[in-house]
């Protein structure tokens, strides 16, 4: 062993190891600057194109998204292929393994094939876009990615769900037009119903003025449902997507006020005691 040590030209191995390393370095270099140009042509193209074309933020966003992991994929197994050049192996016989690995992938791997097919007729139809409120496997959210593979979904708390696309089996978009804002206030059975109605329709007619959120009514459509010990009367209009729920709100808080003001009791559940007393 001491032997073979001895006979290494260390000389010649260090300025070897030297040239690599630098060789290397540069690769890193230029794979990053390549990156983070490529992705600023990327973004740059897309927004040029919503703006010439007048195409929707959602639909750019989500093809943007999908031109920067082709790109980066691309980029990264061209980099792989510089680096073992640099190190002296074989670079064409690593693209040929890929190509026999890919074949392999695509006839063993169903489940990765029927995502990508998913994905793409996802893509083709425009079921979705990045920004679309969803409902998918169960899941309801905003989409932040539509890939080939995955769909990212963020939940209303916060988390993010990854879905593979060969789970989408159906899809409910509820951002494609307007939406549909919906109160049921209750009044008591010793009020009158057409008093409330007239209350009620005017703060609808007052708020319909002021908020440019809502695009069809409030109505107060009539009674609903008789309850225990109240009459539920609802309320319906249509709004900007995304805003049904703002909308509720601020109709639930005028109403309130204005039944208050208007002496019309909100019904709550009361307890009846009854005392026993022996004579």
């Amino acid at each position: 062993m001491s032997q073979w040590f001895e006979n290494i030209d260390w000389t010649s191995f260090l300025e070897g190891a030297i040239v690599i390393f630098g060789e290397a370095l540069v690769a890193i270099l230029a794979f990053i600057i390549a990156k983070s140009i490529g992705n600023r042509i990327i973004k740059t193209g897309f927004t040029k194109m919503q703006e010439q074309r007048d195409m929707s933020l959602g639909r750019v966003k989500t093809l943007e998204k999908l031109a920067l992991n082709a790109f980066s994929y691309v980029l990264i197994f061209v980099f792989i292929t510089i680096i073992i050049s640099i190190f002296g192996l074989d670079a064409t016989g690593l693209i040929a393994g890929a190509g026999i690995i890919g074949l392999a992938i695509g006839f063993g791997a169903q489940g990765l094939v029927s995502d990508v097919v998913t994905g793409f007729f996802l893509l083709l139809e425009r079921q979705v876009d990045v920004g679309d409120y969803v409902t998918a496997s169960g899941l309801d959210g905003i989409v932040e990615e539509v890939g080939l593979r995955t769909t990212l979904i963020r939940g209303f708390d916060g988390t993010l769900h990854y879905i593979p696309n060969r789970n989408i089996s159906s899809i409910s978009n509820h951002s494609r037009g307007n939406m549909r804002a919906l109160v049921d206030m209750s009044i008591s059975y010793d009020d009158n119903i057409d008093e409330a109605v007239t209350v009620m329709q005017a703060v609808c007619d007052r708020i319909a003025t002021e908020d440019e959120r809502i695009v069809e009514g409030p109505n107060v459509v009539g009674v609903q449902s008789l309850g225990d010990s109240d009459i539920v009367l609802r309320i319906v209009a249509k709004t900007v997507n995304m805003e049904q729920w703002a909308v509720e709100r601020t109709l639930r808080k005028e109403l309130k006020e204005a039944l208050d003001a208007n002496g019309i009791e909100i019904p709550f559940p009361h307890q009846v005691y009854i005392e026993k007393k022996n004579a």
